[in-house]
């Protein structure tokens, strides 16, 4: 599954200028002077960070972990956003979570890569998962909107699609074989827009070309959730020659 991005875009001019084909006019000047964007080198779904999502209508900033708007109150809210920081690709459409945003809140969360583990002889080993073609690349995200009644604050939180893993991420993710939604830049408009049919949306969740992608191990300090792995350390390579990628 994906709990774990890099995000190293600290300017929001260049985040929006990748964006800006996917928007109508006007979207550049309106974030103008805009404070920077928070820089993760590796950020964790489950500290529900606030990151910027495109939607339609430009910029949102959301926090990952989707609460649906029917949630009762700020404790079932908390329950639910535990659960719900992906959004498995083949029953978005039936989940009471989800199948509302997937019909018309849908939105893409631009990362420069993704962290995944490898289990190799009872030891779990981190790459870091980039794309080839883009700095920037795309993740196929829902969204929605709850407003909490005792208090009115209103919370904008997204989910991470997945996806079955393609043969490389079946070699790192080789317990569960999962992957994220990974929108190409072609069809990125189209992702966020209103227009498409169910069947559209449907053949839009498939699982990423393999051969525009690449990873490499990392730190196993990566491992450790109580260190601080939000350092640029944490993304540089670290061979295991026990390791043969494609191998056992």
């Amino acid at each position: 599954m994906c709990y774990n991005i890099a995000f190293l875009t600290k300017r929001l001019e260049k985040y929006a200028e990748r964006y800006k084909d996917t928007q109508p006019p006007g979207f550049l000047a309106a974030i103008q002077d805009k404070p920077d964007l928070p820089q993760y080198y590796f950020a964790s779904g489950f500290d529900f960070p606030v990151l910027p999502l495109i939607t339609g209508t430009g910029i949102n900033f959301s926090s990952w972990g989707l609460i649906p708007n029917w949630a009762k109150d700020h404790e079932n809210a908390a329950q639910i956003r535990t659960k719900t920081h992906n959004a498995v690709g083949e029953t978005v459409f039936e989940k009471p979570s989800f199948r509302k945003s997937i019909v018309s809140q849908r939105c893409l969360l631009g990362i420069n890569g993704f962290y995944e583990w490898r289990q190799f002889n009872k030891s779990k080993y981190p790459y870091l998962v980039t794309v080839k073609s883009s700095e920037i690349f795309s993740l196929g995200c829902i969204y929605d909107l709850w407003t909490d009644r005792n208090t009115g604050e209103l919370f904008h939180t997204f989910s991470v699609l997945t996806t079955p893993a393609n043969p490389l991420m079946e070699t790192i993710h080789n317990t569960k074989k999962r992957m994220p939604l990974i929108i190409s830049r072609e069809n990125e408009k189209s992702w966020i827009s209103s227009g498409l049919s169910m069947q559209e949306v449907r053949e839009l969740i498939r699982p990423y070309d393999e051969a525009d992608m690449e990873a490499y191990t990392i730190s196993m300090a990566v491992n450790q959730v109580r260190n601080n792995r939000n350092v640029p350390e944490i993304m540089k390579p670290v061979n295991y020659p026990e390791l043969t990628f494609f191998g056992t």
